[in-house]
Parts: structure tokens; C-alpha cells; sequence
């Protein structure tokens, strides 16, 4: 993240399906609306609140686009960590307009109200070995040794 950026954290729900394009270039952009809404406990009615429901269009870029595509829909509780952007633009009528977005740079299932299954794709270390797959990420130590965390 560079100096100046506005980090965001969201914690909402999809409210449709990712939509997944590719660039002229072929970089993978997933596009999708995240809806955040406050819930507050009420001690007089002592009952639960939603407030204002906000929604925030969000992008992710390159491999991770194409995991959010495979792996989110409709409804996902997600938590998202991000950029708060503003893109500007001028209309055909030339008129100015702006808008804020996110560019995400993690994302996952909320596992607060419901489980989820991880079908990890391991990522190859030096020497194309999978460096979790092996003891402290070094190709053929023991398997006994005590992991490097």
C-alpha cells in the first residue's frame, strides 16, 4: 500500500454473483458489490437493530479475481481488506462525475455464521516444491521437526 491510500476493512455480504472479465492484456478483473450493515443491540426493546445498509463496489485484480469468481456468490458473507479509490470521469454530455470503489487485496468467507471448505492450490517454493508440504520449507527434512511458528 502506498503512502496516502485509504485502507479499508469490509465485513458485509455479496450482493450478487462476481462478475469475472478479462483485459485486452488478459489480467482477470472480478466486479462485485459488497453490502455492509451496522447492527446495533437495542437495550429498551432489548432486541438487535440493522442500520443504514451500505453498499461498496469492489475489484479485484488477476489471480485473486479469478478465486473470488470461483469461490464467492450471491450471499457470501465475506471479509475484505482493500483501497478505498475514487475514479473520475467526463460523460458524453461532458459532464464531470466520481465515484468511490474498492480495490481489494484479500479476501475470504466469513466463517462467523457458517463453515466453509479450503481447497488450497499450493503455490510451488524453490526448487517446485510446495514449501508447507515439507518441514520449516526445506525439501526432504523430517517431517518430526517442530513447525517454524
Amino acid at each position: 500500500m502506498s503512502f496516502g491510500e485509504t485502507p479499508i476493512t469490509l465485513v458485509g455480504n455479496l450482493t450478487d454473483d462476481p462478475e469475472l472479465k478479462f483485459t485486452e492484456g488478459g489480467a482477470a478483473l472480478a466486479k462485485f458489490t459488497i453490502a455492509v450493515t451496522p447492527r446495533t443491540f437495542d437495550r429498551t426493546s432489548n432486541a438487535w437493530k440493522d442500520g443504514t445498509t451500505a453498499f461498496y463496489r469492489c475489484a479485484a485484480w488477476r489471480t485473486l479475481a479469478e478465486h473470488v469468481a470461483d469461490s464467492l456468490k450471491k450471499g457470501s458473507r465475506v471479509v475484505a481488506n482493500g483501497r478505498m479509490r475514487q475514479h473520475d470521469w467526463t460523460t458524453d454530455q461532458n459532464e464531470k462525475r466520481s465515484m468511490l470503489a474498492v480495490e481489494i487485496d484479500d479476501i475470504g468467507a466469513s466463517v462467523r455464521f457458517t463453515t466453509v471448505t479450503i481447497n488450497a492450490k499450493p503455490t510451488p517454493g524453490p526448487g517446485g516444491n510446495d514449501a508447507w508440504a515439507t518441514a520449516n520449507g526445506r525439501a526432504g527434512a523430517s517431517t518430526d521437526a517442530e513447525p517454524p511458528f
